[in-house]
């Protein structure tokens, strides 16, 4: 199977789920690997942001990793999540990490550093020599600082023969649509903001990495598939439906929303690690409106 077979349709940015004490979960683990793999989504994708990467070590990552590949099987293709804002680290990291068992990488753009295009290039031209998987970048400014423009999307999808696709969060459709222009013929763009896939995908993307279907799986997925059928006339109700409970889900942070609803359906335990928190009393009691609502 090709990458862009294995990579066509819904992943899932899993989260990690922890006991009261900050440790993790591996129990609600196992529980929610066969939920999300019972429910026909195409891929996972472990620690990435929703899967809380900036408050785990790369020790704990390893095991999630390792936990994640042994309860998965060979079910369903896997991501690693392996980014960060030093290029060698991320380099150090592809060279110690065990991961052996997943079809390829996720790594963000860096953050905090705010880099220039430049050097968001250099990052990632570096990363695609070294790495050991096939890699898809991600560019989420609204959490890097620094969007990764399309003009330097398609030089790294150009040049960089070992990444293979783009997460796209930009909230742009401009952004999307020039992409799309420029791009190699099998350089992929996958949507990295549930709201915006139904478009995206209109646009000309493969799928979606997505947050929702942490809770949803089989509604997401499905709205997918219509989508990537041209079947649009079905996929929209289904966005539709699900569009208020997107926002809601990141209106407090992410993944404190969705960690909230996996809480409510007793799959994991309404728990983050610091500096995140659980989302307010009051954004409880719209999330139960819309859980009742999406649920009727």
């Amino acid at each position: 199977m090709s990458l862009q077979q294995k990579f066509t349709g819904t992943g899932i940015a899993i989260v990690t789920p922890f006991n009261e004490d900050r440790s993790i979960d591996w129990a609600g683990f196992e529980n929610l690997i066969h939920f999300w793999i019972e429910n026909k989504v195409e891929y996972l994708v472990a620690v990435g942001t929703t899967g809380e990467s900036a408050t785990q070590t790369r020790e704990e990552e390893q095991e999630v990793f390792d936990f994640v590949k042994k309860i998965t099987a060979g079910r369903v293709p896997l991501v690693a999540g392996v980014g960060g804002n030093d290029t060698y680290e991320v380099i150090d990291a592809f060279g110690n990490m065990k991961l052996d068992g997943f079809d390829a990488i996720l790594s963000v753009s860096p953050y905090y550093n705010k880099p220039r295009q430049e050097g968001i290039y250099q990052h990632y031209k570096a990363l695609s020599d070294a790495a050991p998987l096939p890699i898809i970048m991600y560019n989420v400014p609204g959490r890097t600082g620094m969007s990764v423009s399309a003009e330097t999307t398609l030089r790294i999808a150009h040049d960089c023969k070992n990444i293979f696709a783009t997460k796209e969060a930009s909230g742009s459709l401009e952004q999307v649509n020039q992409i799309m222009k420029g791009k190699p013929d099998d350089f992929m763009v996958i949507s990295g903001d549930d709201a915006m896939t139904l478009p995206m995908i209109a646009c000309g993307a493969k799928g979606l990495i997505s947050v929702i279907a942490n809770a949803y799986p089989r509604e997401y997925a499905e709205m997918v598939r219509f989508c990537l059928a041209g079947k649009f006339e079905q996929a929209l109700p289904l966005h539709l439906k699900y569009l208020d409970m997107v926002d809601a889900m990141f209106k407090e942070g992410n993944p404190s929303g969705v960690k909230y609803v996996l809480s409510k359906m007793g799959y994991c335990k309404n728990t983050m690690r610091l500096p995140v928190v659980p989302i307010s009393k009051h954004h409880e009691t719209l999330m139960d409106q819309l859980m009742a609502g999406v649920a009727s």
